[in-house]
């Protein structure tokens, strides 16, 4: 069944012990899971990857249906989990193991999605949608996290905060428990003080890497480019990142062509671009032309392949990919 994000709360019991947690807003989904089913079921938790998972099937399905009797029951958190695991959470689901509540974390997933229709079908279980945070839901959860500490800070620093965290609720909390420690023989916090000790964002997200690339913005691409340290899986994340935001920007360009308002095209688009999204949108579609978007998506398809191919050299072979676009020679990262 589906329940919404805002009522799950109200929902979540001993009766029904499945539940797929989706969305883009991964802050609010850790922040849930810990407040909420941490609180509301007893027993150890378990966290599982679905990589890890694939790694050793037998072991997770042994796990999940070899009742211990030293345990009150289990919570087992699956992360990132995709299409790919739906037979094997549809057989146990199916099963229906003793003591064992079974919690599914996933990106975002589309209506064709099989782990969604399936979640949402069946009335023991529940599918619940985290979209992403807008500026006064992350204000409040600001405020009242600052007023159980009992601090005081003036909503320009505040501001600051949010605009430093891009909206990612795990990023502001860090932010804010910095601000916390900082704080804690009760002196008054500057705005100095507030940017030298919160971390710019890029610090945690390579997707503004992908954006800045896409809008042309030669100095920031480099300057987050060296200060990454990307391994391997960062790598293939940044070729996924620029396919998926390329393809968004082909649709947004056909949409525009017709249309030829661009304000528009943005706040009707489906499913909504954020709003901390929309400037670096803009400027992404008048640098690019449908063409240029058409081209990219077939040299950034070859480049993914050519990675999987040589991934000793993934790295050298994405800053060269970027470098290309820019006409800079490699000493510059």
């Amino acid at each position: 069944m589906i329940v919404k994000q805002f009522d799950l709360k109200n929902k979540v019991d001993n009766k029904i012990k499945y539940y797929l947690l989706y969305g883009a807003n991964k802050g609010l989904i850790e922040e849930t899971v810990n407040t909420i089913f941490q609180k509301k079921f007893s027993g150890n938790s378990e966290v599982y990857d679905e990589i890890e998972i694939f790694k050793n099937t037998e072991n997770f399905q042994e796990n999940i249906f070899n009742k211990s009797f030293f345990d009150d029951g289990k919570i087992i958190i699956v992360k990132r989990a995709t299409d790919k695991i739906f037979f094997l959470i549809k057989e146990i689901i199916e099963n229906d193991p003793d003591d064992i509540y079974l919690i599914i974390n996933s990106s975002i997933l589309d209506k064709k999605s099989k782990l969604r229709n399936f979640f949402e079908k069946q009335s023991n279980c529940i599918a619940s949608a985290f979209y992403e945070e807008n500026y006064q839901s992350l204000i409040n959860f600001s405020k009242n996290f600052l007023r159980d500490k009992n601090i005081k800070i003036s909503l320009e620093i505040l501001n600051l905060i949010i605009e430093r965290s891009k909206g990612d609720r795990i990023n502001l909390k860090n932010e804010l428990e910095k601000i916390t420690s900082f704080s804690s023989n009760n002196r008054t916090i500057n705005l100095d003080e507030i940017k030298k000790l919160t971390n710019l964002a890029e610090n945690y997200d390579l997707s503004e890497l992908v954006d800045n690339y896409l809008a042309k913005n030669q100095r920031k691409t480099l300057k987050i480019l060296n200060e990454n340290n990307l391994n391997d899986e960062d790598i293939i994340k940044i070729v996924r990142l620029l396919i998926q935001k390329l393809k968004r920007l082909k649709s947004l360009k056909i949409i525009l062509e017709k249309n030829n308002d661009l304000d528009q095209t943005l706040a009707s688009f489906k499913p909504p671009i954020f709003w901390k999204d929309k400037e670096i949108i803009k400027h992404q579609l008048k640098n690019l032309t449908l063409e240029n978007i058409k081209f990219l998506i077939v040299k950034i398809n070859s480049l993914e392949l050519n990675i999987k191919k040589n991934s000793p050299v993934s790295k050298k072979l994405l800053n060269n990919f970027i470098l290309e676009r820019f006409r800079l020679s490699n000493n510059l990262i």
